[in-house]
């Protein structure tokens, strides 16, 4: 991998797109440069406040990746990313829109479920995007146990979550990692060299074992990489389950709030049907009017109080 200097990062920042695969390989480099892990995080802090709105999110995905993907190695960047990572959240949540906090509440969530901060951190990072609020400072479960509360009440079958989201979590996982065919064969058509450390004692000059170092290198980045890709659809597989499962039991509490409402105007109905018996039977033992005799054209005088006291 490439020397590190802060030039060398401001470049590779300026070229960091949102694709997956950028985020995960800037990440590695990082990850492989840790020691200088105090540099890079005023680097990308610098460089995030002067990035564009709609790339800055992409920076904050980056450093989830670096803090995730390091813990195993070492704490630097979980320790050196700590002071600033607040500030980063309410510099991201002001100066994007709200689907934009909608990803940030996704990485905070995980951060909560991962324990990757104390609490006292990650109770600063939900007052950063969120607020001081006390509603909003709730864990998913307890998200999600209101809202499958109020699912009820309101009797919504689509809340939570809506179903234009759970189609568009469906749709992203279409293209997951774990169907990429093409990165699948060209792991499956990696050396035996790179796998096989008892091989390394056949290397007898430098410029073999230079070569073979690139291709090892070539390998872990292909590696990581893959390995990114599939913990991120992990995590997504992960939230989709939640969300099948919250809108399930929405969707039942819903049907047997409409089969109640099925019984009762099923009653009503019964009701109503009896009425109309009741009031057929009632009309046939009427007389008909309509067949009484023909009055028409004679005249019936009918005394007015009057003409009983009128003289003769």
């Amino acid at each position: 991998m490439s020397a590190f200097s802060e030039a060398a990062l401001e470049k590779k920042l300026s070229e960091l797109s949102n694709s997956q695969q950028s985020v995960q390989t800037l990440s590695l480099w990082l990850i492989h440069h840790r020691k200088h892990s105090r540099p890079i995080v005023t680097v990308w802090e610098r460089e995030l406040r002067k990035a564009k709105p709609n790339r800055k999110l992409t920076f904050l995905y980056l450093a989830n990746d670096v803090i995730q993907n390091s813990k195993r190695k070492g704490p630097e960047f979980t320790k050196d990313f700590a002071p600033v990572i607040v500030e980063a959240f309410k510099h991201v949540s002001s100066e994007t829109d709200e689907n934009c906090k909608k990803h940030l509440g996704r990485v905070l969530s995980i951060w909560e479920e991962r324990s990757v901060y104390e609490n006292d951190v990650l109770e600063q990072l939900r007052q950063a995007l969120y607020g001081d609020k006390k509603s909003r400072k709730r864990s998913y479960e307890q998200i999600k146990v209101d809202e499958n509360e109020n699912c009820s009440s309101l009797g919504s079958p689509s809340e939570p979550p809506q179903t234009i989201d759970l189609i568009r979590a469906l749709q992203e996982l279409e293209n997951a990692a774990s169907g990429d065919a093409a990165v699948h064969q060209r792991i499956a058509s990696l050396p035996v060299e790179v796998q096989d450390v008892s091989l390394l004692d056949k290397i007898t000059d430098k410029e073999s074992g230079e070569q073979l170092s690139k291709m090892v290198d070539d390998a872990c980045m292909l590696l990581a990489d893959y390995n990114g890709r599939l913990a991120a659809e992990i995590d997504d597989r992960k939230q989709l389950t939640r969300m099948l499962s919250d809108f399930l039991r929405c969707q039942k509490e819903a049907l047997a709030e409409k089969e109640h409402k099925l019984e009762e105007y099923k009653r009503k109905l019964a009701r109503v049907s009896q009425v109309r018996k009741e009031l057929r039977s009632r009309i046939q033992n009427l007389p008909d009017l309509s067949r009484l005799p023909n009055v028409t054209g004679s005249h019936v005088h009918l005394p007015f109080a009057g003409d009983i006291y009128s003289e003769d």
